[in-house]
């Protein structure tokens, strides 16, 4: 473990990505070019995938199952889209609870150089997230234009919307980084656990539908709030919740710190593991 001494100097988790930027954005840039390289398509899939995933969506939760959502003050938007909000959302945090425990353990390479800044991994991963999370949003305004013809103003507060939500994929992140190095099985579980969180989040029904004793499970699932706030904004035509929000961002900023924390503490130790 490193030294207190060593702990209070460090940067924090803004100041890692200040200090090597140049290098968290060439990462990034290889992971995202890294999934595409060899497909004849190259980038254009980052635009295609999500089309094809709500296309999978929307047959079977529109069309088999005829699911519908509950008429309000929203006015009339097509299912599909409220669905697709809620799967853009679910995307960008699963993609990371999936990904951070073998962040470190594969990248071993990255780990046995004393000089190469570890702490700074989850950045470009998140980064390269957004980067999908926002082709799946060109998607998904474009198709909202198509089929509800109009578009809200509000959109413009989604940055707002997400960015507590990116703070707390970062802290998570980093638990989740340094546990899969002392713990390999933790990849199974971020698996079972992602798909937990779609079906008990309201991606593909509101909360309301479901009776008042076990509307606790949705409500917990750091996504619901999101999600919600997120549809407020792009479909509802309203303004975000501040006070939400900003309570929100308090707990992922503690969660972001501790994660941050926990992973310095146990850096020391990856080696001698891996």
């Amino acid at each position: 473990m490193e030294s207190p001494t060593a702990l209070l100097s460090a940067p924090g988790p803004f100041g890692a990505l200040r200090v090597h930027r140049s290098l968290t954005l060439e990462l990034a840039k290889r992971d995202v070019l890294g999934r595409y390289r060899g497909a004849s398509f190259g980038l254009l899939w980052s635009l295609i995938s999500p089309f094809l995933m709500l296309l999978v969506y929307s047959f079977a939760f529109g069309f088999v199952m005829k699911a519908k959502w509950p008429p309000g003050d929203q006015g009339d938007v097509h299912y599909s889209i409220i669905l697709f909000m809620g799967l853009i959302v679910h995307g960008f945090f699963a993609e990371c609870l999936n990904r951070a425990p073998v962040l470190v353990t594969g990248n071993v390479n990255f780990v046995k150089k004393v000089i190469f800044p570890i702490e700074i991994l989850p950045w470009p991963m998140v980064i390269s997230a957004l980067f999908h999370t926002l082709m799946n949003l060109l998607v998904f305004f474009a198709l909202h234009i198509v089929l509800d013809h109009t578009a809200s103003w509000t959109s413009i507060f989604l940055p707002v919307v997400m960015l507590p939500l990116v703070l707390l994929t970062l802290g998570v992140s980093w638990f989740l980084a340094a546990l899969g190095v002392y713990l390999r099985d933790i990849g199974q579980i971020t698996g079972v656990l992602a798909t937990a969180l779609l079906f008990l989040s309201p991606a593909m029904y509101p909360i309301e539908i479901l009776p008042p004793q076990y509307r606790w499970m949705m409500m917990m699932n750091p996504l619901t709030f999101i999600m919600d706030q997120a549809r407020e904004v792009t479909l509802w035509g309203h303004l975000p919740n501040w006070t939400g929000l900003g309570i929100y961002a308090a707990c992922a900023l503690l969660v972001m710190y501790l994660g941050y924390g926990a992973f310095r503490v146990t850096r020391r130790g990856f080696a001698d593991v891996i």
